[in-house]
C-alpha cells in the first residue's frame, strides 16, 4: 500500500512538472510578423541579430525579437528600414541608442554612465563575503567569550577569595 502510494505521488510530480514546463516555454518564441520579415535572407539575418542586441522599452526583459508589444515592432521595423537603407550593423546600433538611450542595448558597453552596473556584482560578492567572514568572527569571539566565562564560574576557592579581595581594593 505504501509503495503503491509513493508511486501515484511520483505520477503526479510527474505530470505537474511536464505541465508547468510546457506552460513555460508555450510564449517562448519570436514574435515577428510575416509582413515585417525581409525579402533579402542576408539582410533578414542581421536583423535578427540586431533585434536580439536590442531591449524592448515595454517589457524590459525581453529583445524587440521576443516582444509583442507596438513599440518593439516599431523598433524591429526601424532596423529593417536602416538595413535597406544601406547602413552597417554598427550605424543601425548607432542610430537606434542615439534615438533611444543606451538602456537600449540588452548588453551595454563597458564605460563611464555604466561602471556601476558591469562592477555591481561584484561588488555585492565581496560585500557578502566580508559580511560573512565577520559574522564568522562574531560567533567564534561569542564562543570564545562563552569558554572565559565558564572558566571563570570554576575558580577554585583561594581564586575566589583573590578576587573578591581585587574587587575590595577597587
Amino acid at each position: 500500500m505504501l509503495l503503491m502510494a509513493t508511486f501515484i505521488r511520483k505520477v503526479r510530480v510527474g505530470i505537474c512538472s511536464l505541465a508547468l514546463a510546457t506552460t513555460m516555454f508555450a510564449g517562448v518564441g519570436a514574435a515577428v510578423e510575416p509582413d515585417e520579415i525581409l525579402k533579402d535572407p542576408a539582410l533578414e539575418t542581421r536583423a535578427r541579430e540586431l533585434s536580439l542586441e536590442l531591449r524592448c522599452l515595454v517589457c524590459q526583459n525581453q529583445s524587440i525579437d521576443d516582444s509583442n508589444a507596438p513599440l518593439a515592432r516599431d523598433l524591429r521595423l526601424l532596423v529593417r528600414d536602416r538595413l535597406k537603407a544601406g547602413d552597417t550593423n554598427r550605424e543601425v546600433l548607432d542610430f537606434v541608442v542615439a534615438r533611444y538611450g543606451q538602456f537600449v542595448l540588452l548588453k551595454p558597453p563597458f564605460n563611464t554612465h555604466t561602471l556601476l552596473l558591469w562592477l555591481a556584482p561584484a561588488l555585492a560578492l565581496i560585500s557578502g563575503i566580508w559580511l560573512a567572514y565577520r559574522v564568522f568572527l562574531s560567533s567564534c569571539g561569542r564562543d570564545a567569550a562563552a569558554q572565559t566565562i565558564s572558566a571563570a564560574q570554576s575558580l577554585t576557592p583561594d581564586e575566589e577569595a583573590e578576587l573578591r579581595k581585587i574587587l575590595d581594593e577597587k
